[in-house]
């Protein structure tokens, strides 16, 4: 598995040699491609050594999700815009399960690797802090679109999706997968060690997917509920890639999508600055 290299190793081998016969530094521009493309590649082949076990569980979980209502939801009601209930619900579940593998390839890698010391090479690479967040965010939140796309193009055999703007599903798909990757790499950063991981997994990115609209409209729920729920960034990640597919929303894509592009840049800005001052990853 390719890592980020050393500053060394970044020179040209065809570099021209200086008066003392030494080879000449390599300079870097703007931003160091090289070195960016080589970290944003270990950590995609990171997630693709293991993409088997990663795609299978969230497989299984929305299976589960289906099956459970397959049995409890009458056949023929409609939940918005006139579609059949397993048509509204599996894209929030492909969703869900998409933005949640961004989550934790972003917050896992971070923490791995200074659990194990190896967030040393990271941090001695010619790369700006900036170029490192772009690499381990940008690589989960492929990770994550990908892993939804697995999961929807699986369950589409067996209940037939509609697609009403594949545009809309792509610019929601990535909004959302970055999102969670930025949450995932801010948590990482933050764990010293997995029981810190666990606790904002299972008390942040669960409830906050589960609590989004997922599995019911905004209709089902009392005002005080709706309210809560358009409070929730993930709720317009969900609404606005569903509204992809069938074709409705219950919320304006716009909004949603200016709302978590804006949180994503937030969110984005907090990481670049807490990695730039060596929160919790340097000794």
């Amino acid at each position: 598995m390719p890592g980020p290299l050393p500053a060394a190793a970044t020179a040209p081998a065809t570099a021209p040699a200086t008066a003392g016969g030494f080879a000449a530094p390599r300079r870097f521009g703007r931003v160091n491609w090289r070195g960016l493309w080589t970290l944003y590649q270990r950590a995609f082949l990171r997630y693709l050594k293991f993409a088997v076990e990663g795609i299978v569980g969230p497989m299984i979980s929305a299976a589960l999700f289906l099956a459970v209502f397959v049995l409890a939801l009458p056949q023929g009601r409609s939940s918005l815009g006139g579609v059949e209930p397993l048509v509204f619900l599996v894209p929030g579940i492909g969703a869900y399960q998409g933005f949640h593998a961004a989550f934790e390839n972003a917050a896992f890698p971070i923490v791995y690797d200074k659990l194990e010391g190896m967030m040393s090479d990271v941090l001695m690479a010619p790369l700006r802090p900036w170029e490192v967040v772009i690499a381990y965010v940008g690589a989960a939140a492929l990770a994550g679109m990908t892993t939804g796309a697995v999961i929807l193009g699986l369950i589409s055999l067996i209940v037939p999706l509609p697609l009403a703007d594949l545009g809309t599903v792509l610019v929601f798909a990535a909004l959302g997968s970055l999102l969670f990757a930025l949450v995932g790499f801010l948590t990482g950063l933050w764990a010293e060690k997995w029981d810190r991981y666990a606790l904002v997994e299972t008390f942040l990115v669960m409830p906050l997917g589960i609590l989004s609209g997922t599995f019911f409209t905004l209709d089902a729920v009392p005002a005080a509920g709706r309210e809560a729920m358009l409070l929730n960034p993930v709720f317009y990640g969900i609404d606005g890639l569903r509204a992809g597919f069938i074709g409705s929303a219950q919320a304006s894509p716009g909004t949603g999508a200016a709302l978590l592009a804006g949180l994503c840049l937030v969110l984005f800005l907090v990481a670049w600055r807490l990695f730039a001052s060596g929160y919790k990853v340097r000794a």
